[in-house]
């Protein structure tokens, strides 16, 4: 009975940590990576100071030295943001609803020409 309780207990507490969470944008990613980069302060200090544990900061820095890598080796595409991408599939769905708008409209004035030479 005891060990159910403590599990439950331990998953509660995992939920919570899961939940509260933080969440880095790539601008404060580069920022703590670069701030690595100039040495100031060693790796574990600087995890220790913004909270984070070592493996993610190494993977972290992965990331940029191979993001950094491509580019030099002149690969200039680059992946959307889902903010990007949103505003493209609204932009899209605006282009299909005025070519089906252009298309009737074309229908349309083909028939009523069809008409008018048939009289």
């Amino acid at each position: 009975m005891e060990t159910k309780k403590k599990q439950t207990t331990e998953n509660y507490i995992k939920e919570i940590r899961r939940k509260t969470r933080r969440v880095f944008s790539s601008e404060q990613k580069i920022q703590i990576v670069m701030e690595a980069l100039r040495a100031e302060m060693s790796v574990a200090e600087l995890c220790r100071k913004y909270s984070i544990q070592e493996g993610q900061f190494y993977k972290w820095n992965k990331e940029f030295l191979e993001a950094g890598k491509k580019r030099l080796s002149g690969d200039t595409t680059r992946e959307a943001t889902s903010d990007e991408v949103t505003e493209l599939r609204k932009e899209n769905q605006k282009l299909k609803e005025t070519v089906a708008d252009l298309v009737l409209r074309y229908d349309i004035v083909k028939k009523s020409l069809n008409m008018l030479d048939n009289l």
